[in-house]
Protein backbone atom coordinates (compact mmCIF):
# COMPACT_ATOMS: atom_id res chain seq x y z
CA UNK A 1 0.00 0.00 0.00
CA UNK A 2 1.09 3.37 -0.91
CA UNK A 3 1.92 6.41 1.41
CA UNK A 4 -1.18 8.19 -0.31
CA UNK A 5 -3.37 5.18 -0.15
CA UNK A 6 -2.52 4.66 3.48
CA UNK A 7 -3.43 8.38 4.10
CA UNK A 8 -6.64 7.91 2.45
CA UNK A 9 -7.80 4.89 4.32
CA UNK A 10 -6.68 6.53 7.28
CA UNK A 11 -8.77 9.64 6.71
CA UNK A 12 -12.22 7.46 5.85
CA UNK A 13 -11.51 5.66 9.04
CA UNK A 14 -11.60 8.66 10.85
CA UNK A 15 -14.09 9.95 8.91
CA UNK A 16 -12.79 13.11 7.81
CA UNK A 17 -13.38 14.74 4.67
CA UNK A 18 -10.07 15.87 2.56
CA UNK A 19 -11.14 19.36 3.99
CA UNK A 20 -11.25 18.70 7.43
CA UNK A 21 -7.48 17.06 7.01
CA UNK A 22 -6.13 19.78 5.35
CA UNK A 23 -7.58 22.09 7.99
CA UNK A 24 -5.84 19.65 10.81
CA UNK A 25 -2.16 19.98 8.61
CA UNK A 26 -2.89 23.78 7.83
CA UNK A 27 -2.67 22.30 3.88
CA UNK A 28 -4.80 22.90 1.12
CA UNK A 29 -7.26 20.36 0.19
CA UNK A 30 -5.71 19.79 -3.05
CA UNK A 31 -2.43 19.03 -1.69
CA UNK A 32 -4.40 16.16 0.35
CA UNK A 33 -6.12 15.11 -2.98
CA UNK A 34 -2.66 15.24 -4.55
CA UNK A 35 -0.83 13.13 -1.85
CA UNK A 36 -3.95 10.44 -1.70
CA UNK A 37 -3.50 10.38 -6.18
CA UNK A 38 0.35 10.09 -5.75
CA UNK A 39 0.91 12.98 -7.58
CA UNK A 40 2.97 14.26 -4.27
CA UNK A 41 4.02 13.73 -1.45
CA UNK A 42 3.81 15.34 1.66
CA UNK A 43 6.82 16.99 3.68
CA UNK A 44 8.87 15.40 6.55
CA UNK A 45 7.09 17.48 9.23
CA UNK A 46 3.79 16.97 7.54
CA UNK A 47 4.05 13.07 7.91
CA UNK A 48 4.82 13.76 11.50
CA UNK A 49 1.83 15.22 11.88
CA UNK A 50 -0.64 12.80 10.00
CA UNK A 51 1.21 9.78 12.08
CA UNK A 52 0.44 11.45 15.67
CA UNK A 53 -3.20 12.65 14.30
CA UNK A 54 -4.38 8.86 13.44
CA UNK A 55 -1.80 7.12 16.25
CA UNK A 56 0.12 5.33 14.23
CA UNK A 57 4.77 5.32 13.64
CA UNK A 58 6.50 6.98 10.39
CA UNK A 59 6.97 3.53 9.78
CA UNK A 60 3.74 2.54 9.25
CA UNK A 61 3.23 5.62 7.17
CA UNK A 62 6.55 5.55 4.79
CA UNK A 63 7.42 1.74 4.39
CA UNK A 64 5.39 0.46 1.67
CA UNK A 65 6.13 -3.04 3.11
CA UNK A 66 4.43 -2.65 6.15
CA UNK A 67 0.69 -3.25 5.89
CA UNK A 68 -1.71 -0.85 7.52
CA UNK A 69 -3.76 -2.55 10.13
CA UNK A 70 -4.78 0.41 12.93
CA UNK A 71 -7.76 1.26 14.07
CA UNK A 72 -7.58 5.11 14.91
CA UNK A 73 -8.50 3.81 18.78
CA UNK A 74 -4.69 2.94 18.86
CA UNK A 75 -2.08 4.43 20.61
CA UNK A 76 1.06 6.00 18.68
CA UNK A 77 3.25 4.33 21.76
CA UNK A 78 2.65 1.77 24.03
CA UNK A 79 5.09 1.51 27.23
CA UNK A 80 6.73 -1.98 27.65
CA UNK A 81 6.22 -3.25 31.40
CA UNK A 82 9.53 -4.59 31.75
CA UNK A 83 8.94 -5.23 35.21
CA UNK A 84 5.72 -6.05 37.65
CA UNK A 85 4.89 -2.84 39.95
CA UNK A 86 3.37 -3.46 43.11
CA UNK A 87 0.44 -0.83 43.29
CA UNK A 88 -0.24 0.57 46.97
CA UNK A 89 -3.04 3.28 46.20
CA UNK A 90 -3.82 2.58 42.18
CA UNK A 91 -6.06 -0.34 41.74
CA UNK A 92 -7.78 -1.56 38.97
CA UNK A 93 -9.89 1.42 38.44
CA UNK A 94 -7.87 4.34 39.73
CA UNK A 95 -7.27 5.41 43.38
CA UNK A 96 -10.27 5.10 45.10
CA UNK A 97 -11.56 5.03 48.58
CA UNK A 98 -13.81 7.01 51.22
CA UNK A 99 -13.22 10.95 50.63
CA UNK A 100 -10.70 12.81 53.03
CA UNK A 101 -10.10 9.32 54.80
CA UNK A 102 -8.50 6.57 52.07
CA UNK A 103 -8.11 9.36 49.49
CA UNK A 104 -7.23 13.33 50.60
CA UNK A 105 -7.54 16.41 49.04
CA UNK A 106 -3.22 16.37 49.64
CA UNK A 107 -3.00 13.34 48.00
CA UNK A 108 -5.17 15.08 44.87
CA UNK A 109 -2.89 18.00 44.95
CA UNK A 110 0.19 15.47 44.92
CA UNK A 111 -1.06 13.81 42.26
CA UNK A 112 -1.62 16.97 39.67
CA UNK A 113 2.28 18.34 40.88
CA UNK A 114 3.60 14.95 39.79
CA UNK A 115 1.96 15.12 36.73
CA UNK A 116 2.66 18.63 35.48
CA UNK A 117 5.83 18.31 36.41
CA UNK A 118 6.41 14.89 34.68
CA UNK A 119 5.15 15.47 31.53
CA UNK A 120 6.73 18.90 31.38
CA UNK A 121 9.97 17.14 31.95
CA UNK A 122 11.96 16.10 29.24
CA UNK A 123 14.05 13.49 30.88
CA UNK A 124 10.29 11.67 31.56
CA UNK A 125 10.97 10.79 27.81
CA UNK A 126 7.33 12.74 27.22
CA UNK A 127 8.45 15.53 26.14
CA UNK A 128 11.13 18.36 24.83
CA UNK A 129 12.39 21.22 26.62
CA UNK A 130 10.16 23.23 25.29
CA UNK A 131 6.57 21.39 26.32
CA UNK A 132 3.65 23.13 27.35
CA UNK A 133 2.26 20.59 28.93
CA UNK A 134 -1.73 20.54 28.80
CA UNK A 135 -4.06 17.96 30.98
CA UNK A 136 -8.00 17.48 30.60
CA UNK A 137 -9.86 17.56 34.06
CA UNK A 138 -13.57 15.61 34.60
CA UNK A 139 -15.70 15.04 37.62
CA UNK A 140 -19.11 13.45 38.38
CA UNK A 141 -21.66 14.58 40.63
CA UNK A 142 -19.99 13.90 43.90
CA UNK A 143 -20.23 16.12 46.59
CA UNK A 144 -15.84 15.81 47.23
CA UNK A 145 -15.80 15.97 43.47
CA UNK A 146 -15.20 19.93 43.79
CA UNK A 147 -12.71 19.69 46.12
CA UNK A 148 -10.53 17.30 44.42
CA UNK A 149 -10.75 19.15 41.31
CA UNK A 150 -9.61 22.01 42.27
CA UNK A 151 -7.01 20.64 44.80
CA UNK A 152 -5.66 18.44 41.58
CA UNK A 153 -5.82 21.41 39.37
CA UNK A 154 -3.57 23.38 42.18
CA UNK A 155 -1.51 20.68 41.82
CA UNK A 156 -1.14 20.48 37.74
CA UNK A 157 -0.79 24.99 37.75
CA UNK A 158 1.75 24.88 40.39
CA UNK A 159 4.09 22.37 38.38
CA UNK A 160 3.62 24.57 34.86
CA UNK A 161 0.70 22.42 33.36
CA UNK A 162 -2.18 24.01 31.58
CA UNK A 163 -5.30 22.59 33.25
CA UNK A 164 -8.40 22.37 30.86
CA UNK A 165 -11.67 21.68 32.79
CA UNK A 166 -14.51 19.64 31.20
CA UNK A 167 -16.48 20.11 34.27
CA UNK A 168 -19.35 17.23 35.14
CA UNK A 169 -18.83 14.80 32.47
CA UNK A 170 -18.03 10.85 31.88
CA UNK A 171 -14.89 8.79 32.22
CA UNK A 172 -15.33 7.80 28.45
CA UNK A 173 -15.59 11.89 27.39
CA UNK A 174 -12.54 12.12 29.18
CA UNK A 175 -10.39 9.74 26.88
CA UNK A 176 -12.12 10.94 24.25
CA UNK A 177 -10.85 14.73 24.26
CA UNK A 178 -7.65 12.89 25.68
CA UNK A 179 -6.98 11.59 22.44
CA UNK A 180 -8.99 13.78 19.91
CA UNK A 181 -7.64 17.61 21.02
CA UNK A 182 -4.12 15.27 21.86
CA UNK A 183 -3.42 16.57 25.30
CA UNK A 184 -0.86 14.70 27.42
CA UNK A 185 -3.25 13.18 29.92
CA UNK A 186 -6.73 13.23 31.29
CA UNK A 187 -7.82 13.04 35.24
CA UNK A 188 -11.31 11.50 35.60
CA UNK A 189 -12.76 12.43 38.75
CA UNK A 190 -14.99 9.66 40.26
CA UNK A 191 -15.71 6.32 41.93
CA UNK A 192 -17.86 4.85 39.72
CA UNK A 193 -20.54 2.78 40.89
CA UNK A 194 -19.45 3.37 44.36
CA UNK A 195 -21.81 5.57 47.25
CA UNK A 196 -21.13 9.04 47.65
CA UNK A 197 -18.88 9.26 50.23
CA UNK A 198 -16.50 7.17 47.97
CA UNK A 199 -14.73 8.86 45.36
CA UNK A 200 -11.43 7.70 43.08
CA UNK A 201 -9.18 9.65 40.49
CA UNK A 202 -8.52 7.92 37.08
CA UNK A 203 -5.81 8.70 35.15
CA UNK A 204 -5.42 8.17 31.26
CA UNK A 205 -2.71 8.33 29.07
CA UNK A 206 -2.75 10.43 25.86
CA UNK A 207 -3.86 7.17 24.29
CA UNK A 208 -7.32 7.63 25.90
CA UNK A 209 -6.27 4.65 27.83
CA UNK A 210 -5.78 3.71 31.70
CA UNK A 211 -2.23 4.51 32.59
CA UNK A 212 0.68 2.18 32.36
CA UNK A 213 1.66 0.55 35.38
CA UNK A 214 5.24 2.05 35.65
CA UNK A 215 3.97 5.62 35.17
CA UNK A 216 1.56 5.06 38.33
CA UNK A 217 4.29 3.43 40.44
CA UNK A 218 6.03 6.87 40.11
CA UNK A 219 3.25 8.93 40.85
CA UNK A 220 2.80 6.43 43.80
CA UNK A 221 6.64 7.11 45.15
CA UNK A 222 5.96 10.85 44.85
CA UNK A 223 2.64 10.67 46.52
CA UNK A 224 4.56 8.78 49.25
CA UNK A 225 7.21 11.25 49.62
CA UNK A 226 10.28 9.20 47.85
CA UNK A 227 12.08 11.28 45.72
CA UNK A 228 14.91 9.10 45.36
CA UNK A 229 13.80 8.34 41.78
CA UNK A 230 13.67 11.96 40.69
CA UNK A 231 16.05 14.15 39.58
CA UNK A 232 15.82 17.69 42.05
CA UNK A 233 16.57 18.28 45.67
CA UNK A 234 13.69 18.08 47.98
CA UNK A 235 10.44 18.47 46.14
CA UNK A 236 9.86 19.41 42.80
CA UNK A 237 10.26 22.55 41.53
CA UNK A 238 7.36 25.17 41.05
CA UNK A 239 6.23 26.94 38.49
CA UNK A 240 6.95 30.62 38.40
CA UNK A 241 5.99 34.22 36.92
CA UNK A 242 4.76 33.04 33.28
CA UNK A 243 5.61 29.41 33.58
CA UNK A 244 2.99 29.32 36.30
CA UNK A 245 0.13 27.03 34.20
CA UNK A 246 -3.59 28.08 33.32
CA UNK A 247 -7.04 27.43 34.07
CA UNK A 248 -9.17 26.99 30.67
CA UNK A 249 -13.04 26.18 30.74
CA UNK A 250 -13.21 23.73 28.32
CA UNK A 251 -16.60 22.96 27.75
CA UNK A 252 -16.62 23.17 24.06
CA UNK A 253 -14.25 19.50 24.47
CA UNK A 254 -17.24 18.08 26.20
CA UNK A 255 -19.33 19.70 23.77
CA UNK A 256 -17.93 17.87 20.49
CA UNK A 257 -17.81 14.50 22.75
CA UNK A 258 -21.73 15.07 22.40
CA UNK A 259 -21.45 15.58 18.29
CA UNK A 260 -19.06 12.50 18.14
CA UNK A 261 -21.35 10.18 19.84
CA UNK A 262 -24.59 11.40 17.85
CA UNK A 263 -22.49 10.91 14.46
CA UNK A 264 -22.12 7.09 15.44
CA UNK A 265 -25.77 6.50 14.98
CA UNK A 266 -27.08 6.08 11.40
CA UNK A 267 -30.92 5.89 11.89
CA UNK A 268 -33.20 8.18 13.37
CA UNK A 269 -34.98 6.99 16.60
CA UNK A 270 -38.11 8.67 15.90
CA UNK A 271 -41.04 6.69 17.36
CA UNK A 272 -38.73 5.20 19.48
CA UNK A 273 -39.50 5.43 23.72
CA UNK A 274 -36.28 4.83 25.44
CA UNK A 275 -35.87 5.40 29.42
CA UNK A 276 -32.55 6.14 30.31
CA UNK A 277 -31.80 5.76 34.44
CA UNK A 278 -29.10 7.98 34.60
CA UNK A 279 -28.28 7.55 38.69
CA UNK A 280 -27.92 10.81 39.44
CA UNK A 281 -24.51 10.50 37.66
CA UNK A 282 -22.07 12.08 34.93
CA UNK A 283 -24.84 11.61 32.41
CA UNK A 284 -27.57 13.17 34.00
CA UNK A 285 -27.14 16.10 30.81
CA UNK A 286 -25.66 14.12 28.10
CA UNK A 287 -27.38 10.87 27.54
CA UNK A 288 -30.80 12.60 27.46
CA UNK A 289 -29.46 15.08 24.64
CA UNK A 290 -27.99 12.64 22.69
CA UNK A 291 -31.29 10.52 22.49
CA UNK A 292 -33.46 13.37 22.09
CA UNK A 293 -31.13 14.08 19.10
CA UNK A 294 -31.66 11.25 17.70
CA UNK A 295 -35.31 11.69 17.51
CA UNK A 296 -36.19 9.80 20.44
CA UNK A 297 -39.04 10.00 23.18
CA UNK A 298 -37.14 9.68 25.80
CA UNK A 299 -38.28 9.07 29.51
CA UNK A 300 -35.91 9.95 32.15
CA UNK A 301 -35.34 9.23 35.62
CA UNK A 302 -32.72 9.79 38.48
CA UNK A 303 -31.54 12.64 36.36
CA UNK A 304 -31.33 14.98 39.80
CA UNK A 305 -27.77 14.94 41.17
CA UNK A 306 -27.44 16.85 44.31
CA UNK A 307 -24.13 15.64 45.36
CA UNK A 308 -24.84 12.97 47.90
CA UNK A 309 -27.79 10.99 45.59
CA UNK A 310 -25.36 9.11 43.17
CA UNK A 311 -25.91 5.64 42.31
CA UNK A 312 -28.25 5.60 45.43
CA UNK A 313 -31.19 3.12 44.59
CA UNK A 314 -30.34 4.17 41.25
CA UNK A 315 -28.52 3.34 37.95
CA UNK A 316 -26.73 -0.13 36.60
CA UNK A 317 -25.96 -1.12 40.17
CA UNK A 318 -29.61 -1.25 41.16
CA UNK A 319 -31.43 -2.09 38.30
CA UNK A 320 -35.17 -2.73 39.58
CA UNK A 321 -36.55 0.71 39.00
CA UNK A 322 -35.84 1.20 35.65
CA UNK A 323 -37.30 -2.45 35.17
CA UNK A 324 -40.48 -1.11 36.55
CA UNK A 325 -40.12 2.25 34.56
CA UNK A 326 -40.02 0.65 31.14
CA UNK A 327 -43.28 -1.17 31.94
CA UNK A 328 -45.17 1.57 33.65
CA UNK A 329 -44.19 4.12 30.23
CA UNK A 330 -44.68 1.00 28.03
CA UNK A 331 -40.97 1.59 26.44
CA UNK A 332 -39.75 0.05 24.00
CA UNK A 333 -36.04 -0.20 25.55
CA UNK A 334 -34.30 1.15 28.78
CA UNK A 335 -30.76 2.01 29.73
CA UNK A 336 -28.86 2.31 33.15
CA UNK A 337 -25.69 3.83 33.47
CA UNK A 338 -23.52 3.92 36.70
CA UNK A 339 -21.89 7.20 38.57
CA UNK A 340 -19.38 8.16 35.30
CA UNK A 341 -21.43 6.64 32.66
CA UNK A 342 -18.90 4.06 31.19
CA UNK A 343 -21.05 1.29 32.61
CA UNK A 344 -24.60 0.10 30.70
CA UNK A 345 -27.34 -2.31 31.72
CA UNK A 346 -29.69 -1.99 29.50
CA UNK A 347 -33.78 -3.40 29.92
CA UNK A 348 -35.90 -4.82 27.37
CA UNK A 349 -39.48 -4.23 26.28
CA UNK A 350 -40.81 -6.87 28.51
CA UNK A 351 -39.06 -5.28 31.88
CA UNK A 352 -36.66 -7.64 31.62
CA UNK A 353 -32.58 -6.88 32.75
CA UNK A 354 -30.30 -7.70 29.32
CA UNK A 355 -26.81 -7.52 31.56
CA UNK A 356 -23.45 -6.73 29.96
CA UNK A 357 -22.89 -10.65 28.97
CA UNK A 358 -26.10 -10.47 26.94
CA UNK A 359 -24.99 -6.77 25.21
CA UNK A 360 -21.72 -8.45 24.62
CA UNK A 361 -23.36 -11.09 22.56
CA UNK A 362 -25.77 -8.67 20.77
CA UNK A 363 -23.17 -6.54 19.44
CA UNK A 364 -20.45 -9.26 18.33
CA UNK A 365 -22.95 -10.80 16.38
CA UNK A 366 -24.04 -7.38 14.78
CA UNK A 367 -20.42 -6.65 14.19
CA UNK A 368 -19.96 -10.06 12.45
CA UNK A 369 -22.77 -9.82 10.61
CA UNK A 370 -21.45 -6.41 8.65
CA UNK A 371 -18.10 -8.03 8.45
CA UNK A 372 -15.99 -6.32 11.18
CA UNK A 373 -15.94 -8.95 13.74
CA UNK A 374 -11.91 -9.30 13.41
CA UNK A 375 -11.41 -12.96 13.64
CA UNK A 376 -14.70 -13.77 14.95
CA UNK A 377 -13.17 -13.43 18.50
CA UNK A 378 -15.03 -11.77 21.32
CA UNK A 379 -13.13 -10.86 24.27
CA UNK A 380 -14.50 -11.10 28.11
CA UNK A 381 -13.62 -11.56 31.63
CA UNK A 382 -13.15 -14.62 34.15
CA UNK A 383 -16.66 -13.39 35.61
CA UNK A 384 -18.70 -13.76 32.43
CA UNK A 385 -21.48 -16.26 32.35
CA UNK A 386 -21.11 -19.75 31.14
CA UNK A 387 -24.24 -19.24 28.88
CA UNK A 388 -22.81 -16.08 27.08
CA UNK A 389 -19.53 -18.41 25.77
CA UNK A 390 -22.14 -20.90 24.98
CA UNK A 391 -24.09 -19.09 22.80
CA UNK A 392 -21.15 -17.69 20.91
CA UNK A 393 -19.87 -21.30 20.85
CA UNK A 394 -23.09 -22.05 19.29
CA UNK A 395 -22.74 -19.11 16.44
CA UNK A 396 -19.59 -19.90 15.47
CA UNK A 397 -17.68 -17.51 17.97
CA UNK A 398 -14.14 -17.77 19.89
CA UNK A 399 -13.78 -16.18 23.02
CA UNK A 400 -10.79 -14.90 25.24
CA UNK A 401 -10.73 -14.92 28.79
CA UNK A 402 -9.19 -12.21 30.92
CA UNK A 403 -9.08 -11.06 34.63
CA UNK A 404 -12.09 -8.18 35.58
CA UNK A 405 -11.02 -4.79 34.70
CA UNK A 406 -11.73 -2.98 31.73
CA UNK A 407 -8.54 -2.02 31.29
CA UNK A 408 -7.08 -5.68 30.99
CA UNK A 409 -9.97 -6.14 28.39
CA UNK A 410 -8.61 -3.59 26.27
CA UNK A 411 -5.18 -4.58 26.55
CA UNK A 412 -6.36 -8.38 25.57
CA UNK A 413 -8.01 -6.54 22.79
CA UNK A 414 -5.33 -4.93 21.47
CA UNK A 415 -2.80 -8.05 22.30
CA UNK A 416 -5.08 -10.39 20.22
CA UNK A 417 -6.38 -7.65 17.48
CA UNK A 418 -10.18 -7.84 18.41
CA UNK A 419 -12.50 -5.51 17.61
CA UNK A 420 -15.55 -6.31 20.94
CA UNK A 421 -14.77 -7.07 24.36
CA UNK A 422 -16.22 -6.50 27.92
CA UNK A 423 -17.57 -7.31 31.46
CA UNK A 424 -20.81 -8.70 32.27
CA UNK A 425 -21.19 -5.34 34.82
CA UNK A 426 -21.69 -3.65 31.33
CA UNK A 427 -18.40 -2.57 30.57
CA UNK A 428 -18.76 -3.07 26.74
CA UNK A 429 -15.31 -2.05 24.72
CA UNK A 430 -16.04 -1.41 20.65
CA UNK A 431 -12.60 -0.47 19.53
CA UNK A 432 -14.00 0.59 16.36
CA UNK A 433 -15.04 4.08 17.92
CA UNK A 434 -13.22 3.88 21.75
CA UNK A 435 -10.34 2.99 24.07
CA UNK A 436 -12.51 2.81 27.00
CA UNK A 437 -16.15 1.25 27.95
CA UNK A 438 -18.64 3.93 26.92
CA UNK A 439 -22.29 3.48 28.39
CA UNK A 440 -23.84 5.59 26.33
CA UNK A 441 -21.76 4.75 23.57
CA UNK A 442 -23.09 1.04 24.01
CA UNK A 443 -26.71 2.05 24.22
CA UNK A 444 -26.19 4.06 21.17
CA UNK A 445 -25.30 0.34 19.47
CA UNK A 446 -27.69 -1.53 21.12
CA UNK A 447 -30.35 0.75 19.33
CA UNK A 448 -28.70 1.08 16.34
CA UNK A 449 -29.12 -3.13 16.00
CA UNK A 450 -32.55 -2.97 16.86
CA UNK A 451 -33.44 -0.52 14.17
CA UNK A 452 -31.21 -2.30 11.41
CA UNK A 453 -32.79 -5.86 12.55
CA UNK A 454 -36.14 -4.82 12.86
CA UNK A 455 -35.93 -7.03 16.35
CA UNK A 456 -36.70 -5.85 19.94
CA UNK A 457 -34.39 -6.58 22.49
CA UNK A 458 -35.49 -9.28 23.87
CA UNK A 459 -35.00 -11.74 20.85
CA UNK A 460 -31.63 -10.49 19.92
CA UNK A 461 -30.52 -11.05 23.49
CA UNK A 462 -32.40 -14.80 24.04
CA UNK A 463 -29.74 -16.78 22.36
CA UNK A 464 -27.80 -16.24 26.06
CA UNK A 465 -29.48 -18.37 28.53
CA UNK A 466 -28.03 -17.69 31.82
CA UNK A 467 -26.58 -20.46 33.85
CA UNK A 468 -27.50 -19.34 37.47
CA UNK A 469 -25.20 -17.90 39.54
CA UNK A 470 -24.54 -16.41 43.15
CA UNK A 471 -21.42 -13.38 43.84
CA UNK A 472 -21.20 -12.70 47.06
CA UNK A 473 -18.69 -9.60 48.26
CA UNK A 474 -16.56 -10.61 51.87
CA UNK A 475 -14.99 -7.42 53.40
CA UNK A 476 -11.22 -8.62 54.71
CA UNK A 477 -8.92 -6.16 56.39
CA UNK A 478 -6.28 -8.38 54.45
CA UNK A 479 -7.85 -9.85 51.15
CA UNK A 480 -4.12 -10.98 49.55
CA UNK A 481 -3.67 -13.07 52.68
CA UNK A 482 -6.79 -14.86 52.83
CA UNK A 483 -7.02 -15.23 48.90
CA UNK A 484 -4.02 -17.60 49.76
CA UNK A 485 -5.05 -19.08 52.62
CA UNK A 486 -4.85 -22.68 52.71
CA UNK A 487 -7.93 -23.70 53.90
CA UNK A 488 -9.87 -21.31 51.50
CA UNK A 489 -7.85 -22.56 48.90
CA UNK A 490 -8.35 -26.23 49.24
CA UNK A 491 -12.35 -25.75 49.80
CA UNK A 492 -12.55 -23.52 46.96
CA UNK A 493 -10.47 -26.36 44.97
CA UNK A 494 -12.70 -29.06 46.61
CA UNK A 495 -16.04 -27.76 45.25
CA UNK A 496 -14.45 -27.23 41.58
CA UNK A 497 -13.92 -31.05 41.92
CA UNK A 498 -17.69 -31.28 42.52
CA UNK A 499 -19.11 -28.87 39.81
CA UNK A 500 -17.27 -30.36 37.29
CA UNK A 501 -17.58 -29.31 33.80
CA UNK A 502 -21.59 -28.91 34.77
CA UNK A 503 -20.30 -25.48 36.78
CA UNK A 504 -17.38 -23.51 38.26
CA UNK A 505 -16.26 -21.35 41.24
CA UNK A 506 -14.02 -18.65 41.19
CA UNK A 507 -12.55 -16.79 44.50
CA UNK A 508 -10.69 -13.31 43.25
CA UNK A 509 -9.56 -9.93 45.21
CA UNK A 510 -11.80 -7.17 44.44
CA UNK A 511 -9.37 -4.30 42.50
CA UNK A 512 -11.34 -1.38 44.47
CA UNK A 513 -12.28 -2.56 47.84
CA UNK A 514 -10.84 -3.96 50.47
CA UNK A 515 -12.55 -7.34 49.92
CA UNK A 516 -12.65 -10.83 48.15
CA UNK A 517 -15.70 -11.76 45.51
CA UNK A 518 -17.06 -15.05 45.81
CA UNK A 519 -18.63 -16.61 42.67
CA UNK A 520 -20.34 -20.34 42.24
CA UNK A 521 -22.32 -21.08 38.85
CA UNK A 522 -24.16 -23.81 37.81
CA UNK A 523 -27.25 -25.47 36.79
CA UNK A 524 -29.26 -24.90 40.37
CA UNK A 525 -29.44 -22.00 41.77
CA UNK A 526 -29.72 -23.90 45.55
CA UNK A 527 -26.46 -25.59 44.85
CA UNK A 528 -24.98 -22.19 43.83
CA UNK A 529 -26.05 -20.50 47.05
CA UNK A 530 -24.93 -23.36 49.31
CA UNK A 531 -21.43 -23.51 47.93
CA UNK A 532 -20.72 -20.14 47.91
CA UNK A 533 -22.04 -19.96 51.69
CA UNK A 534 -19.87 -22.64 52.63
CA UNK A 535 -16.67 -20.45 51.43
CA UNK A 536 -17.84 -17.45 52.40
CA UNK A 537 -18.23 -19.23 56.25
CA UNK A 538 -14.73 -19.87 55.85
CA UNK A 539 -13.46 -16.85 54.58
CA UNK A 540 -15.13 -15.23 58.02
CA UNK A 541 -13.67 -17.63 60.44
CA UNK A 542 -10.35 -17.72 58.39
CA UNK A 543 -10.48 -13.84 58.33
Amino acid sequence: MTLGQKIATLRVAAKMSQEQLADELDVSRQSVSKWESGQSTPELSKVLLLANLFHITTDDLLREDVPLAPTYTEPLFRMEESEPYDRKYFGTDGFRGEANQALTAQHAFRIGRFLGWYYSNPLSGCCDSNHRTRVVVGKDTRRSSYMFEYAIVAGLTSSGADAYLLHVTTTPSVAYVVRQDRFDCGIMISASHNPFYDNGIKLVNKAGEKMDDRTLSLVERYIDGDMSLFDCDGDLPLAQREQIGRIVDYVAGRNRYLSFLIATAANSYRGLRIALDCANGSSWMIAKAVFDALGAQTEVINAEPDGVNINYNAGSTHIGGLCRFVREKNCDVGFAFDGDADRCIAVDENGQIVNGDHVLYVLACQLRRQGQLKGDRVVATVMSNLGLFKALEAEGMRYIRTTVGDRYVMEAMVENDCSIGGESSGHTILRKYASTGDGILTAIMLTETMMERKLPLSKLAAPVVMYPQTIRTVAVADKAAVAADEQVLALVEQIRDELGEDGRILLRESGTEPALRVMVECNDQKKCDAYVDRVVALIEERA
